[in-house]
């Protein structure tokens, strides 16, 4: 059974099970892999977005494993932390730019960067999902190769500048993580990579 749970009106669920019967048609339904790939284009307006996911390790499970953790979700910028849903989870929703303003002034990095150094104690395990800031993934693959272990990276930072090059770094590096290949990427993307996998952990906490 389909569910939605960002959808709380009659209209609302059925546009939004309008729009993911379309994208099964075009997708494929085979793997919960798929599910991201239909949630991601479905977010864009373009099912071209569907050939530029990249999943490296075994995506879903962690992030499940992290979200039946209660393990913080940490992102890069405002707009992905709002997109976020925060209900029937009880993972807390950081933002980086709530962090790290003296470490931002003092090396004279972005703030996003900085927010995520000062974050660094609570990323073991956690979900960081970057939709924006090229900067703060590069500082967050970094730590990685320091030794820092997120239980899941989803990584789709947009533009022109470091969005491929960053993207490009985390899947070389031995960590779980979705990312899109390229120059795009973006908030809608990234909130629909972590709310699918909200939708499939409360459709398994609901079925137990």
């Amino acid at each position: 059974m389909y569910i939605d749970p960002g959808a709380d009106t009659p209209e609302g669920y059925q546009i939004s099970r309008t729009s993911r019967a379309l994208a099964r048609q075009v997708i494929g339904d085979r793997t919960v892999e798929d599910r991201i790939r239909q949630r991601c284009s479905i977010a864009v307006g373009d099912f071209v977005m569907a050939d530029l996911v990249r999943f490296q390790g075994d995506t879903v499970a962690a992030g499940l494993d992290a979200l039946g953790r209660g393990a913080p979700i940490v992102t890069d910028i405002h707009m992905v932390q709002m997109g976020i849903r925060k209900k029937e989870h009880t993972s807390e929703v950081l933002c980086a730019l709530d962090f790290g303003a003296e470490i931002s002034t003092e090396r004279g990095i972005t703030r996003s960067s900085a927010g995520f150094i000062a974050l660094r104690p609570r990323l073991d395990g956690s979900i960081v999902v970057i939709g924006n800031a090229p900067s703060s993934l590069l500082s967050l693959c970094e730590m990685i190769r320091e030794g820092v272990r997120p239980a899941l990276v989803i990584g789709m930072p947009v533009g022109f500048v470091n969005a491929a090059e960053s993207k490009e770094e985390l899947r070389g590096l031995d960590i779980t993580s979705i990312t899109t290949q390229g120059t795009r990427g973006g908030t809608p993307p990234a909130v629909a990579a972590m709310n699918e996998i909200v939708t499939i952990f409360v459709e398994r906490q609901r079925a137990a």
